[in-house]
C-alpha cells in the first residue's frame, strides 16, 4: 500500500506577453514525505514567427514520455529507459527556445540548457567540480494525419552531458555507493549517465472517424542510447580488459527501448501492453559487467470518467548481471484522479 506522485498546479495567464505554471509534488519515501517544486516556469506568448520561450524549472521535451506528466501514462511506471537514464521524467532549471514551422505538416524544433543536477556521474566523495551548467539538448518532432482517423508523429533528441562522465575516483566506487545507499539514494537521478544521450521516438494513434471517445488505438515506441560514459583513461582501461574477452561482451555504450500498444475498446475500458529492455555497463573494480533488464507489463483499466481511472497491471521483469539476479512478478492496483480543470493533455 502506497500513495504515488501527488502533484498540486497551478497555471495562468499571467498577462497578455506571458504564461506561468507552477507544480509542486508530494512523495512518499522511506516513510516520510517529501515536497519539491517539478514545475515552475514562465512561458511567452506573443513571439513572432513561430518561436516561443520558456525559462525557469520544467520538464525536457526530450523523447516523447517526458514531458507528460506521469498520472497521464498508460502503465503504473515508466519504461526501464526512463527510469535508467533520465530519473523516471527529466525536470530541471533553465531554458528553452522553440519554434513551430509553417508547414502543412506539424514541425517543431527546440533547444534547451539546464543545470544538470539530476544527472551528474557518482560523485561519492564530494570531490569534483562539476559544470553548474552541464545538459544541452536539441530535439525535433514532425507528425500528421492519415485521413480522418489516424495520426502519427517522429522525434529525434540529442542530450549532451557535460557532468556525465565517470572519472577514475568515481569508478571504483560507484557500485558500493549503489550497494550502500540503494537505488533510490538520489531523487529522480538517473542510474546511468554519459556524455551523450540519442532518443528516437514514434507514435502512431487511430480511432474510427477521428473520434477517441468511444473507441482508440495508440502504437508508440523509443529508443535510447547513451555513449561516453567514461573519461579517455578509463576507456583506454575498459578496451584494455575488453581485449581479453574471448567473446568481446562489454560494450562502450549503454541502450535501451520499448515498444507499447494501448487499446480503447470502449467508452470506459482500455487494455495496454508494453514490453522493453535494458542494456547497460555497471563499473565494477577494474572493468565494466554488462546487465540485462527485460520487462512485460500488461494493464487493464477501466475509466469511471476522463478525470478517473483504476487500473489493474500485472508486470514480469527478468534480470542478468545485477545485484539480485531474478525474475519478479508484480500485481499493482492503481486508482489515479485529477481534481479541477487541467490542460490538455500531450499528444
Amino acid at each position: 500500500f502506497g500513495i504515488g506522485e501527488t502533484e498540486l498546479a497551478m497555471s495562468a495567464s499571467i498577462d497578455d506577453m506571458f504564461y506561468g505554471k507552477l507544480t509542486t509534488v508530494f512523495e512518499s519515501h522511506a516513510g516520510e514525505t517529501e515536497v519539491h517544486i517539478e514545475e515552475a516556469f514562465i512561458q511567452t506568448m506573443a513571439l513572432p514567427n513561430g518561436f516561443s520561450a520558456r525559462a525557469g524549472r520544467f520538464l525536457s521535451d526530450v523523447g516523447y514520455l517526458n514531458n507528460q506528466h506521469p498520472h497521464t501514462d498508460a502503465f503504473t511506471s515508466r519504461p526501464s529507459a526512463y527510469r535508467a537514464f533520465l530519473g523516471g521524467h527529466y525536470f530541471d532549471d533553465g531554458l528553452r527556445v522553440s519554434y513551430t514551422a509553417p508547414t502543412d505538416l506539424y514541425w517543431t524544433m527546440g533547444a534547451e540548457v539546464f543545470t544538470g543536477q539530476s544527472l551528474r556521474a557518482a560523485d561519492e566523495h564530494g570531490e569534483r567540480e562539476f559544470e553548474t551548467t552541464g545538459v544541452y539538448t536539441a530535439f525535433t518532432k514532425i507528425g500528421g494525419d492519415i485521413g480522418v482517423e489516424s495520426s502519427w508523429q517522429l522525434g529525434v533528441s540529442y542530450l549532451r552531458n557535460e557532468n556525465g562522465q565517470i572519472t577514475p575516483e568515481d569508478h571504483d566506487e560507484e557500485e558500493h555507493a549503489e550497494d550502500e545507499h540503494g537505488e533510490e539514494a538520489h531523487d529522480h537521478a538517473a542510474g546511468y549517465t554519459g556524455q551523450n544521450t540519442y532518443i528516437a521516438d514514434f507514435v502512431f494513434k487511430w480511432a474510427p472517424n477521428g473520434n477517441y471517445k468511444y473507441q482508440s488505438l495508440t502504437l508508440s515506441a523509443e529508443y535510447f542510447k547513451v555513449s561516453d560514459f567514461m573519461v579517455d583513461e578509463l576507456e583506454e582501461d575498459h578496451h584494455d580488459e575488453e581485449e581479453h574477452h574471448d567473446e568481446g561482451s562489454e560494450k562502450d555504450y549503454h541502450q535501451a527501448w520499448y515498444v507499447s500498444g494501448v487499446y480503447q475498446f470502449s467508452p470506459h475500458w482500455s487494455a495496454g501492453l508494453r514490453y522493453g529492455e535494458l542494456d547497460a555497463q555497471q563499473a565494477h573494480e577494474e572493468h565494466f559487467d554488462a546487465q540485462t533488464l527485460k520487462e512485460t507489463e500488461l494493464s487493464v483499466a477501466y475509466h469511471t470518467s476522463h478525470f478517473s481511472a483504476v487500473r489493474l497491471e500485472v508486470s514480469h521483469q527478468s534480470n542478468v548481471g545485477f545485484d539480485s539476479e531474478m525474475s519478479d512478478n508484480v500485481v499493482t492496483l492503481q486508482y489515479v484522479m485529477s481534481l479541477g480543470a487541467h490542460g490538455a493533455h500531450q499528444f
